[in-house]
């Protein structure tokens, strides 16, 4: 079972909680007066925590298939992919539907109810880049921005017990 999503991370940072020395007495964290922007669509395998991920310009049908394919190559053999995903309009594109019925033997996409993020396994992964990668920090350039958010998914390219745990699906049924 895979959970996927999109997400954005912006370049004028996010500001959260922290400790500081007690002789500074108003911490300044520089902010980059932009709306520039990473766009990422990530996938987690719930099962052992592995997360396939690519930067995309835009949101769409046809990046959104790309991102399909990408997911896979780590289909297990003799084995279907179970997609856990949100309603987003190009999820539902007519374009997908021949590839999806092509591939109905490797993958099957079963949609959350309408805004529901919070089943959403994927979005405690959005979360916890956010808290380790881009929280309080400065990025002076796209480029800061995105080496930051690769760094941290390129460590979970891996299967991985943080996202596994992270994932962990504690509902009752």
């Amino acid at each position: 079972m895979w959970s996927s999503d999109e997400c954005h991370f912006q370049q004028n940072g996010t500001r959260c909680k922290m400790w500081i020395p007690n002789d500074i007495k108003n911490p300044v964290v520089k902010q980059e007066p932009t709306r520039k922007k990473v766009s990422v669509f990530g996938s987690v395998n719930v099962s052992d925590g592995r997360l396939v991920y690519s930067l995309q310009q835009i949101f769409n049908a046809k990046t959104f298939l790309d991102h399909l394919n990408q997911i896979l190559e780590y289909k297990p053999p003799r084995k279907k992919i179970l997609l856990i995903l949100d309603n987003a309009r190009y999820h539902h594109a007519k374009i997908l539907l021949p590839w999806l019925e092509s591939n109905k033997r490797s993958i099957e996409l079963l949609f959350l109810p309408p805004y529901s993020p919070e089943l959403n396994p994927i979005e405690h992964v959005w979360k916890r880049e956010r808290y380790i990668g881009t929280h309080n920090r400065f990025f002076p350039t796209i480029t800061a921005l995105k080496e930051c958010v690769t760094d941290v998914f390129d460590r979970w390219a891996e299967p991985n017990i943080e996202l596994r745990s992270l994932c962990a699906i504690n509902y009752v049924v």
